[in-house]
C-alpha cells in the first residue's frame, strides 16, 4: 500500500495546502463516507455539506470554494478539484503498475518471445511463439497473447484478455478484462447447391494505435483481408 503525505501530493497536483502538510493518506474515498486515512474531493457544490463532517483526512477543493464552517481535514486547493483528482488517480495506478515486474509460476513463455524490460507476467499467463513486447507491459493471470503478436511500451493486459496471433500493438493501451482482440469477423458465404453457409478464412490482423484503452468485454475482430485498425487516442 502506497502512503502519501499532503506536501507530495500538493506538489504532484500544483495545490496549495490549507492545514496539516505532513499528515498521510493510503487510500481514496467518497467525501460522504471517507475515514481517517483517505483523501477525497470536493467540486460539485451539491456535496458541500460532506465537507464539514467529512473524516478523510485530506480533500481536494477548487480555490475558489469559499468555507462557511471549520473543516477538520487538511485541504488542498487547484483550480479544478475534479481534474486534479483524477490525475493523482492515474499517477496512483502508474505508481502501483510500475512495482509490478518479473514473471509468476506458473505462467509459460514460448522460448522465442522477446519481452522488454520492466516487464510483469502474472500466474497462468500465456505467451506464445515470436512475441514482442516494449518496456513496462503488464500482463494479469488468465491472459493469453497469440503467437506473432507485437506489442510497444506501457501496456496493461488485464484478467482474460485473448489476444489472437499477428495483432500489432502500439504504446500506452490499457485492454481490460474479458476483451478479445483478433478474432474472426462474421465472415460467411452462401452455397446456394449445398444449401450451406461456408466460412471464408479471416487472413487480416487487428492493428492498435498509440494511447487507446478498450473496456471490459470487448471484441476487436479481424479482417477477411485488410486490417482491422483502432486509430490513435480512442476509447472502446
Amino acid at each position: 500500500m502506497l502512503s502519501f503525505t499532503a506536501q507530495q501530493i500538493a506538489l504532484l497536483i500544483q495545490g496549495q495546502i490549507e492545514g496539516e502538510a505532513t499528515v498521510q493518506v493510503k487510500e481514496f474515498g467518497k467525501i460522504e463516507s471517507a475515514t481517517a486515512g483517505q483523501i477525497s474531493f470536493l467540486a460539485n457544490p451539491k456535496y458541500e455539506e460532506f465537507l464539514y463532517s467529512s473524516q478523510a483526512s485530506i480533500i481536494i477543493v477548487n480555490t475558489s470554494l469559499v468555507l462557511k464552517k471549520p473543516v477538520k481535514a487538511t485541504l488542498i486547493r487547484v483550480p479544478d478539484a475534479y481534474a486534479a483528482f483524477a490525475t493523482l488517480l492515474t499517477k496512483y495506478q502508474e505508481m502501483k503498475n510500475e512495482s509490478l515486474v518479473g514473471i509468476q509460476s506458473p505462467s509459460f513463455i514460448a522460448s522465442t518471445a522477446q519481452l522488454g524490460e520492466q516487464n510483469f507476467v502474472a500466474a497462468f499467463a500465456y505467451i506464445g511463439e515470436n512475441v514482442k513486447t516494449g518496456k513496462n507491459v503488464k500482463i494479469f493471470p488468465g491472459a493469453v497473447i497469440g503467437e506473432n503478436v507485437q506489442m510497444g511500451s506501457n501496456i496493461t493486459i488485464h484478467p482474460g484478455v485473448i489476444i489472437y496471433a499477428d495483432c500489432i500493438l502500439g504504446n500506452n493501451i490499457t485492454i481490460h478484462a474479458g476483451s478479445i482482440i483478433g478474432s474472426d469477423g462474421f465472415g460467411f458465404a452462401p452455397d446456394l447447391r449445398a444449401g450451406e453457409w461456408v466460412k471464408v478464412p479471416q487472413t487480416g490482423r487487428v492493428v492498435i494505435g498509440n494511447d487507446v484503452e478498450i473496456g471490459s468485454n470487448t471484441s476487436v475482430d479481424r479482417g477477411a483481408m485488410a486490417d482491422t485498425r483502432i486509430d490513435d487516442g480512442c476509447k472502446i
